[in-house]
């Protein structure tokens, strides 16, 4: 996984944050966050929406039924960075309640039926959470 993320993210800053294949024309962003156990620094490419002046992101986890990393460190650290397109964005992040969640992940499965398709895969509740500039 970390070898496809890692073209992918090459991809997006050689490009000014376009990429093709799965990708193409959609947007996508790269969130940098810390791991929980570890205090690294992780990069992760994922889709967004534009939410207003904030980015909500999906911890799909392709319809896992475990939550992503990334989704765990932003549990713990909320203060993050995401780059989209060319620019560096200081964030915080706000994980969602089911009356703000859910029109954005309803949203997102009309945009994109493959996130429809990743619910039917898991019996969790997929998190969404609200990027808000800091």
């Amino acid at each position: 996984m970390s070898d496809w993320n890692q073209q992918i993210i090459d991809e997006f800053r050689a490009n000014e944050g376009r990429v093709g294949g799965n990708f193409e024309g959609a947007p996508l962003l790269l969130l940098h966050h810390l791991g929980r156990k570890s205090g690294a620094e992780r990069v992760s490419p994922m889709m967004y929406q534009a939410v207003g002046d904030d980015l909500a992101v999906f911890a799909s986890k392709a319809g896992a039924d475990t939550h992503p990393d990334w989704y765990l460190n932003l549990l713990a650290h909320p203060d993050v960075e995401v780059e989209v397109g060319t620019d560096k964005v200081a964030v915080r992040a706000r994980d969602l309640p089911a009356d703000e969640r859910d029109p954005i992940w309803e949203k997102q499965k009309q945009d994109y039926p493959g996130f429809a398709d990743y619910e039917t895969k898991t019996s969790r509740t997929i998190p969404v959470v609200l990027l808000q500039r800091r």
